[in-house]
């Protein structure tokens, strides 16, 4: 899953469920200068599909979005969903990174939840671990070689020259932290059908996982509980939110069962992390996402935990024309994975 060494240009490809979006980026070093976007609308379930002509479709328009977006480069760094990747933080003995190699790829199977012989393992050491001076903390990611292949069928089939698969979570956290950063952050990315929760500390995911609400789960309880078409509900959905002034706080009560399945989850992970480290406190919480600008979203979450909430900002880490700010921001929450793609150091 690592990136080729030797090139020098790239662009970065997130393929959600209803939207794919490219990012290239220009320069070195620690902040680059946006070159090309681009995002186009998928319908039905062309990006999750194993259907030989969804494939053609699938590949059809991610050449039209990067025609019309002017990349030019065949180079491209695609994101892992996070239902499809296995990540984990495993405790090892402190060895040489050659020892260390050897005994992560023999105790690997015992890991991961797929067979060794079918999937792809990536690892990075991230320092000391919390259990003990004798052991180092190291990140463990696995992908099932299915899917690997099906996606480089699809984007080899389409022209491109795949450089690196990475998962999402890891694009989340490069693009949305500062580089300066050393406290933890919790990453939140509010998709379609699943949020995709990421704490990261100096820089390196420590928990990743996905959880079953997205912004159509929201929506669909807004539809049952206010009793209206799909569009109304929408656009209730995205005018009020979560105050419980507005509208008589329909709105709010139609979602706020919904919201509580999320937030019970995200206070599940939190306590996870800390009796993992039980002195660290998390820093932030930082959330993107289509749901992330629900009104009130950022303030109910600061609230239930405490914790200061900010709205991500995909191109924290990018230079841009003045005269794009505002078109820039207004698209920012649907970017964070393919502007965090395009970041990757060659």
């Amino acid at each position: 899953m690592s990136i080729l060494s030797g090139v020098s240009e790239f662009f970065g490809l997130d393929i959600g469920t209803s939207l794919i979006r490219v990012v290239q980026l220009s320069g070195s070093g620690p902040v680059k200068a946006l070159n090309k976007y681009g995002s186009v609308e998928i319908a039905g379930n062309i990006a999750v599909s194993d259907a030989k002509p969804d494939q053609l479709k699938l590949a059809d328009a991610i050449r039209r979005l990067v025609k019309d977006a002017g990349i030019n480069t065949k180079n491209v760094a695609v994101g892992i969903p996070s239902n499809r990747v296995f990540t984990t933080v495993v405790d090892m003995e402190r060895l040489s990174p050659a020892e260390l190699a050897k005994t992560i790829k023999y105790q690997a199977d015992s890991i991961i939840p797929t067979p060794l012989a079918e999937s792809k393992i990536d690892w990075a050491p991230l320092g000391d671990s919390p259990k003990g001076s004798s052991k180092v903390e190291v990140l463990l990611s696995s992908v099932n070689n299915a899917y690997i292949e099906s996606r480089l069928d699809v984007l080899e089939g389409a022209g491109f020259n795949v450089i690196a698969f990475e998962p999402d979570t890891f694009a989340l956290v490069r693009s949305l932290i500062a580089t300066d950063v050393v406290a933890p952050q919790m990453v939140l990315d509010i998709g379609t059908v699943s949020t995709d929760l990421v704490i990261a500390m100096k820089g390196a995911p420590r928990l990743t996982r996905s959880i079953s609400v997205g912004s159509d789960t929201i929506l669909k309880a807004a539809v049952h509980g206010l009793n209206i078409d799909p569009a109304q509900a929408a656009q209730f959905l995205y005018k009020f939110g979560l105050s419980k002034a507005k509208l008589e706080g329909q709105v709010y009560n139609s979602i706020i069962t919904t919201i509580d399945n999320l937030t019970s989850e995200i206070e599940k992970s939190i306590k996870f992390f800390q009796t993992r480290y039980p002195n660290i406190v998390i820093d932030r919480i930082i959330v993107t996402g289509g749901a992330s600008t629900l009104p009130e979203f950022p303030l109910h979450i600061a609230n239930k935990f405490g914790i200061n909430v900010e709205i991500g900002n995909s191109w924290r880490n990018i230079t841009f024309p003045a005269s794009k700010q505002d078109e820039l921001l207004s698209m920012s929450n649907h970017f964070a994975v393919a502007a965090g793609l395009a970041e990757r150091n060659t």
